[in-house]
């Protein structure tokens, strides 16, 4: 499962959790920092990533133009990166089940 950060999350998470989740990148890696939503949607969906976001765009984009990519939203308000990689790294069974299911296009994480 390769995960693409949004530009509102770290760019240390793909570094950090590269061991669990590997060939995940940020988007600021990949030349698509100020690039709009459509444009990161249309890479992750090319490049099989599931897109990672603290935005509701990305799964509100997905009930719209269905998936792939499958979309990751974390609905956690302000918190530490220490936080979300914790989260993850706790939930990643949960992560990994969802990324096989082929009925579900959005997981939120609260």
């Amino acid at each position: 499962m390769k995960l693409l950060f949004d530009q509102n999350l770290s760019p240390r998470l793909a570094i950090r959790l590269n061991a669990v989740f590997p060939d995940s990148t940020h988007v600021s890696q990949i030349g698509l920092a100020a690039a709009p939503d459509v444009d990161v949607w249309e890479y992750a969906r090319r490049h099989d990533y599931v897109l990672i976001s603290k935005d509701a765009d990305f799964s509100e984009m997905s009930l719209l133009r269905g998936y792939p990519p499958k979309v990751i939203w974390l609905q956690i308000g302000n918190c530490t990166t220490r936080q979300i990689e914790a989260l993850l790294i706790t939930h990643r069974h949960v992560l990994f089940t969802f990324d096989t299911d082929a009925t579900v296009g959005v997981l939120i994480l609260s």
